[in-house]
């Protein structure tokens, strides 16, 4: 058989990491293919690593803005999937428009299904982008054979939105990759730790509404005020309210004494910043299958404090201390609680670390493989 993958509309962040771990741990002959095709830009499929039975397809439309992605999509690729007498399509993006089957889609982004999380963004392309995403992905999955989700949350949520009942809907969690497990370190008492070497908090996260670093910074500034000796680490680039987060940096630490913003590193770097950490925090309002970064909190054996929203619970189970993101002192209360207890702290990191064993990029390739080869052969016997 032959998978066709439309990554048309991959192009950054954790769209491509996916499609990356995805392929990287994939042993698709195991189920049957014996070759993946995948449709992508230039800079996408430089990304990939060249496998025997990958096969890279690009068209320069595909490098060009959204239009000319969608006419490339809706007018060539069907051709391009019957030309390479590809069995199913797997189409990550959620955007198909086209009339190939059997094809199977994800639902990665829960902004288009939550209300309260995309109003955030006010009167804004954001907010029409969101409602337009609503539209054409619920087409999607309505026409689909499949859809994948990264979470029971996510499937919930979204699947009150879908008409067709007869659709296969499944929970397929992400994975994370192995260079970043780490053992839990030994927890040092606070009385350890001074201003000249504080406890160190890190977030790692896109800055956008429904992330709220503003809400961290306001939290560690009211603990720093009761004598803790502690800051804050920031990485992630400013996708939005760009004004909202550095009118709260400059209003609490302008000379970034304790609040070190370092914008977005490298991918492939980002593993020493979590070993450097003491605690993490993670509070995100709005996520589909927590994230690849709680994910990466995890498995580098870091104690965490996470919003008790969305898919969050779901994913870190007992093993964190939860708060509400969008209030600062139940926040302070959380990150708290672990600097001054080094017992917790390290009951919460093993168990996050053991936890995230689970989350594995090859069981996670096999699932999705399994999911794509029952359905080809269904369609095709």
């Amino acid at each position: 058989m032959r998978l066709g993958i439309d990554a048309s509309n991959i192009r950054g962040g954790g769209g491509i990491t996916y499609l990356l771990e995805f392929l990287q741990t994939a042993n698709p002959n195991d189920y049957g293919f014996e070759q993946v095709i995948v449709y992508a830009g230039s800079f996408t499929l430089q990304q990939l690593e060249d496998r025997p039975w990958l096969c890279k397809i690009h068209d320069p439309l595909i490098d060009l803005s959204l239009p000319y992605r969608l006419y490339w999509q809706r007018l060539k690729l069907d051709h391009l999937l019957s030309q390479s007498a590809c069995d199913i399509l797997f189409s990550p993006g959620a955007s198909y428009c086209g009339s190939f089957r059997p094809y199977v889609t994800m639902s990665l982004n829960m902004l288009p299904f939550v209300w309260n999380e995309a109003k955030r963004y006010g009167i804004s392309w954001h907010l029409v982008k969101f409602l337009l995403l609503r539209l054409s992905q619920l087409s999607a999955f309505n026409r689909s054979d499949a859809v994948i989700f990264p979470s029971e949350y996510a499937k919930a949520t979204v699947s009150k939105f879908i008409n067709q009942s007869e659709l296969l809907l499944k929970v397929i969690y992400a994975g994370v990759n192995e260079r970043f497990r780490s053992s839990p370190k030994i927890q040092k008492p606070i009385s350890c730790y001074t201003n000249e070497n504080p406890f160190r908090l890190l977030y790692v996260s896109a800055v956008a509404p429904y992330k709220h670093q503003w809400h961290i910074m306001e939290a560690v500034h009211k603990l720093r005020k009761k004598g803790l000796p502690v800051m804050l680490e920031i990485i992630g680039g400013i996708r939005n309210c760009k004004g909202r987060f550095y009118k709260a940096l400059s209003r609490l630490d302008s000379d970034q004494l304790w609040i070190k913003y370092r914008g977005e590193i490298p991918f492939k770097e980002l593993h020493s910043s979590y070993r450097q950490a003491d605690t993490f925090i993670f509070a995100s309002s709005c996520e589909a299958g927590g994230s690849f970064i709680q994910f990466e909190a995890m498995s580098a054996g870091l104690p965490i404090a996470c919003s008790d929203r969305g898919s969050m619970p779901e994913v870190l189970g007992e093993a964190g201390v939860y708060f509400d993101p969008e209030n600062p002192d139940k926040i302070a209360e959380a990150i708290l609680s672990l600097a001054l207890n080094p017992q917790l702290r390290s009951d919460k990191a093993w168990a996050a670390f053991e936890r995230s064993k689970y989350y594995s990029w090859q069981r996670c390739s096999s699932n999705i493989f399994k999911l794509l080869s029952e359905i080809a052969h269904e369609r095709h016997v």
